[in-house]
């Protein structure tokens, strides 16, 4: 395992880090504690340091499990966790994947850090990120006052945002990084959906101190190589809100890229590598799911780096759909608007 610096911190991160999403919410296949604490302890085993949660996610639970997973080993982990949805008061009226309310006043993000400290059963946060703000929250200074308060109190080390939970959201995170430059925004990127991460990072400010976190790395499982036409998902599983042209014309985009596979290096260990040739992009957070997934995706940056060659041609294909014709992308957002005059 590699590890990169969070700039303005005394942290550093493992270039694959371990998302607690998949094996917290439900909305990835069904995990028991034991599996799920299970694949956190070999994660740590094979080098991976940063465990990211969510207090929303399972409502609290992602946050107890590092608690259960890590409890005599709190200086050996990276704790990033998320604040801002108001599941105390909502969480028991969450239907399936549909967001439940948001509560980004100071009084309340203070007491949701406090809360998650609690479960964590910890005395810092070592990444805070305000979850899925919306613009409103870009602007809004007394908010982001807090968050350098909590820094100072020491109940946080780094702050930060993500933006989601679907793909989109450019300026959002665009304009938090040019007016608070945070340490960290978290987002979605991937070989198959580039645009809006690389903006987003490009959009950034001129000091260049953020970094990304880079979640949806393998474009819901689609760049692990392992779909075929006939594959179907659970009920209840995040995938079946994909159309199924995704997973036909995802077929035919990762088959002009096996150009990246060798001996040396499967495509799934070729997505992290084609983020991770962005210095800008602190860690990878891959869906683990299994151990021999989790062990193929750790040893990725241990695998060749991509070339400039190889940069470049997914670059082309990329601009090009991967030959896709008539495939109109969603994003969610404010997508259009010019960052000039943003101060």
């Amino acid at each position: 395992m590699k590890y990169r610096q969070v700039p303005r911190t005394e942290l550093s991160v493992s270039e694959v880090g371990f998302g607690l999403w998949t094996v917290s919410t439900g909305w990835w296949g069904k995990f028991t504690e034991s599996e799920a604490i299970h694949l956190m302890h070999r994660a740590l085993d094979l080098g991976i340091t940063l465990f990211d949660a969510a207090d929303t996610y399972g409502n609290g639970y992602s946050e107890e499990l590092i608690a259960k997973a890590f409890p005599t080993r709190r200086d050996d982990i990276v704790i990033a966790t998320k604040v801002g949805y108001d599941f105390y008061t909502h969480g028991e009226e969450r239907r399936g994947q549909r967001e439940i309310p948001h509560n980004f006043s100071v009084p309340f993000i203070r007491q949701a850090v406090d809360r998650a400290l609690q479960r964590l059963r910890t005395d810092r946060i070592d990444i805070l990120q305000l979850h899925n703000i919306r613009m409103e929250q870009a602007e809004d200074a007394a908010l982001w006052q807090l968050m350098n308060d909590l820094v100072r109190e020491g109940k946080i080390r780094a702050h930060g945002a993500a933006v989601g939970p679907a793909i989109g959201w450019l300026y959002e995170a665009a304009d938090t990084v040019r007016r608070h430059s945070p340490h960290i925004v978290q987002h979605i990127h991937n070989m198959l959906e580039p645009y809006p991460g690389n903006a987003i990072m490009d959009a950034g400010n001129e000091a260049d101190v953020t970094r990304y976190l880079i979640r949806v790395t393998h474009s819901s499982g689609m760049l692990e190589g392992k779909y075929t036409a006939e594959t179907t998902f659970p009920e209840g599983d995040h995938r079946n809100h994909r159309p199924r042209s995704w997973l036909i014309n995802g077929l035919k985009k990762i088959e002009t890229l096996q150009f990246l596979v060798s001996s040396e290096r499967t495509l799934g260990q070729a997505a992290l590598q084609w983020l991770l040739a962005d210095h800008r992009v602190a860690s990878t957070l891959p869906n683990i799911y299994n151990e021999e997934q989790l062990v193929e995706f750790a040893q990725a940056p241990e695998t060749p780096a991509l070339t400039a060659d190889e940069l470049a041609r997914v670059k082309e294909l990329a601009a090009n759909n991967f030959g896709i014709a008539d495939e109109a992308p969603k994003y969610k957002g404010t997508m259009t608007r010019e960052l000039a005059g943003v101060s």
